[in-house]
């Protein structure tokens, strides 16, 4: 019985993951609104979620949002160590951003398996080769995936 519940709870995971609603998930897998919703606040759930759904487009738009800021900052002081530390601080975020659009990125990766495992959900409204069992193992890898790629950077 508890692997059962545990089987369905790493399936409610993953459907949680690809952003499906939590009621739709708790019909799908049998299982009460509550339970869920226990889930998703035990494990942290929607904060995994929303890291893992940020874009790299979305990224480079914050950390040019950041230096805007920062000049607007620097241009309406008069302080001159703040003046001093422009440089660096451009250097620094212009670095980020140009290692963000010259190579792929954790974040291409995510994006990637999310259309992927959204695209096997709906297909698997039709195609009976497509079980919980093999969404749960693909989604399986896809994380050891990124955690290898996380531990590489």
């Amino acid at each position: 019985m508890k692997k059962e519940l545990q089987q369905k709870k790493e399936l409610a995971r993953m459907y949680f993951m690809q952003g499906t609603p939590q009621n739709e998930i708790a019909e799908r897998i049998g299982i009460s609104k509550q339970t869920v919703n226990r889930w998703v606040a035990d494990g942290k759930w929607a904060e995994e979620r929303a890291a893992r759904s940020i874009t790299r487009t979305e990224i480079v738009n914050k950390l040019l949002l950041s230096i805007d800021s920062l000049i607007n900052e620097v241009n309406q002081s008069n302080d001159p160590k703040l003046l001093a530390s422009l440089g660096d601080k451009l250097s620094k975020l212009s670095s980020v951003i140009e290692r963000l659009d010259k190579k792929a990125s954790v974040a291409t990766f995510i994006e990637t398996f999310m259309a992927f495992g959204k695209w096997l959900q709906y297909r698997s409204t039709w195609d009976t080769e497509i079980t919980p069992e093999l969404l749960k193992s693909i989604n399986h890898y896809q994380d050891l995936f990124i955690a290898e790629q996380i531990s590489k950077h």
